[in-house]
């Protein structure tokens, strides 16, 4: 069989609604590696968020910050931080706004108050606690994504105000704040061009809004039974639910095992 490369989302995709990884998913995964595929996360977590799955699986690639920090075998070779600059002016606004935000670079995150609810209810569907205070932790590292949490009628106003800015809601009350043009289809871009794949050699699986320019741009796109119908007609292939086995199914379904 030719050598590919396959991306994978990880919450809804590798992760069960859960967060768990379904045991066939890990069996997929294992039989992919030994027939000497090329695996990478492509995710909108940070690195600090992956490294039990990475370890888990034996993945040592990835595409994090939705693309803007990519690894190739634990080597970076690509980032793209939002500048400080702009940090800083839609934090200003986003505090007369009564909106936190939340700062994430590859080591850690902070919140820029102490409390919130909306912050508190969508972190935790990460299975992560509330972040600690830390309003200028922006100020001295390079941050490469931000959480913004606000409804969805409060969205168009960031919108229409930080055009430098992209917004991609992952949740009702929460957005992932990226530098304008960012996506996981740029990382991936960077990755396979240093591998030298071509993107008819390229598998990648999604379920969500942040998953539509990946779905877009490889050869060969798989959308989990999970994913909202428009993420499924912006895939070539549509899987089952990743709790249904929908990871070692699209695998077949494709014709990789």
């Amino acid at each position: 069989m030719k050598r590919s490369m396959i991306f994978f989302d990880i919450d809804g995709t590798l992760l069960d609604h859960n967060k768990q990884l379904p045991p066939s998913t890990k069996e997929a995964i294992l039989k992919l590696k030994e027939a000497g595929h090329e695996l990478s996360f492509a995710t909108g977590r940070s690195p600090f968020m992956l490294k039990p799955l990475r370890d888990e699986l034996g993945i040592d690639s990835f595409v994090g910050f939705n693309g803007q920090y990519v690894m190739l075998q634990d080597k970076l070779i690509y980032k793209n931080p939002i500048p400080t600059s702009l940090i800083r002016s839609l934090s200003d606004y986003a505090l007369e706004s009564g909106n936190p935000l939340v700062y994430l670079d590859h080591e850690g995150m902070r919140s820029s108050i102490q409390y919130h609810s909306h912050v508190e209810e969508s972190i935790g569907t990460l299975l992560y606690t509330h972040p600690e205070y830390g309003p200028t932790y922006y100020e001295d590292r390079e941050i490469y994504q931000t959480m913004l949490f606000c409804t969805v009628d409060e969205e168009a106003a960031y919108q229409e105000r930080f055009q430098q800015l992209d917004f991609v809601r992952w949740h009702p009350v929460s957005m992932d704040v990226l530098p304008f043009g960012g996506s996981k289809a740029q990382g991936i871009e960077r990755l396979i061009h240093t591998l030298g794949f071509a993107r008819e050699d390229v598998y990648a699986f999604g379920d969500n809004l942040n998953d539509m320019e990946m779905l877009q741009y490889v050869g060969h796109s798989v959308a989990m039974g999970n994913s909202p119908d428009f993420v499924k007609k912006a895939a070539r292939y549509v899987t089952k639910d990743v709790s249904q086995d929908g990871i070692a199914y699209g695998l077949e379904l494709v014709g990789l095992l």
